[in-house]
């Protein structure tokens, strides 16, 4: 499978949620900034994340996992759909139809504007997407939503509108970034500070890098990728899945020039994401 060139994917981790960190923090420079994922500012920052970490270890994995359940004939939901990049990637790839949804009407609205978009895009109000039936997608994928919520009862409710959405027996395919990895600089981010240790929903800072080299900081929930299984069961999934993806796998999935052209150093040494998988029971 073809990657995606650097630059035109997303590292979800404002979420459906689309909080952050405040505007105009002191103590940043031009170099580091921090920014609210929410309103006009926080959609145009958030479109300019390189996420060359996830096009290596996420998106790839994720779109594989999906393409042993879904084709032309399926829905797939993209839940946290932010400015509409990875869910247009995916409609390409799969051939599947697309629906991206979002809480925020201005990731939707960079998301309808970019001139290439072929996923069709919905609001999330109040943890529902009114407009899309109780089991009319075939799958879910919710790439690093989970970060921008700060408790176990919001982790909940995005769970259970995810499985509202599914029929019986769908996928829900889950990328997150294990908050275990802090400190880390990896090519594209560096969750939380050295040596800190968090448990789920502590605030820590992300710091993610823009396509022109910059950085932007943001303040996260972090959420133990073993919590997951329990609340997805509690929520009304089964089959729950675990892979943490490596270098060495990716390198046989993306673009070789992709794949050639960075050390991953970080990566190959501590891989910072999973893909947890579960099927609607």
């Amino acid at each position: 499978m073809s990657d995606s060139p650097e630059g035109t994917g997303q590292a979800r981790a404002g979420g459906a949620g689309g909080g952050g960190a405040g505007v105009g923090d002191e103590g940043v420079g031009d170099a580091e900034e921090r920014v609210a994922w929410s309103g006009p500012q926080g959609a145009q920052a958030f479109a300019a994340v390189e996420a060359a970490t996830d096009w290596l270890l996420g998106y790839p994995f994720v779109f594989r996992t999906l393409a042993r359940w879904i084709d032309s004939r399926h829905v797939l939901v993209d839940y946290g759909c932010g400015p509409g990049k990875v869910a247009d990637y995916g409609a390409r790839l799969l051939g599947a139809r697309v629906l991206g949804v979002d809480t925020s009407p201005e990731m939707l609205a960079l998301a309808r504007d970019s001139g290439t978009a072929v996923a069709e895009y919905h609001l999330v109000e109040g943890n529902r997407t009114v407009c899309l039936a109780d089991a009319s997608a075939d799958a879910v994928m919710c790439n690093h939503v989970l970060a921008s919520l700060p408790t176990e009862e919001a982790v909940l409710a995005v769970f259970g509108e995810i499985r509202r959405l599914l029929r019986p027996g769908a996928p829900f395919v889950l990328l997150a970034t294990d908050p275990a990895c802090s400190g880390r600089e990896y090519a594209s981010l560096r969750i939380g500070e050295p040596g800190g240790k968090y448990g789920p929903g502590d605030e820590l800072s992300v710091r993610l890098r823009r396509t022109d080299g910059t950085w932007q900081e943001m303040r996260n929930h972090a959420w133990p990728v073993d919590v997951y299984p329990a609340l997805l069961e509690r929520a009304g999934f089964g089959d729950v899945v675990q892979h943490r993806p490596t270098v060495d796998e990716a390198l046989g999935l993306v673009d070789a020039d992709f794949g050639a052209g960075r050390t991953w150093s970080a990566e190959r040494a501590s891989p910072p994401l999973v893909i947890t998988t579960a099927l609607a029971v």
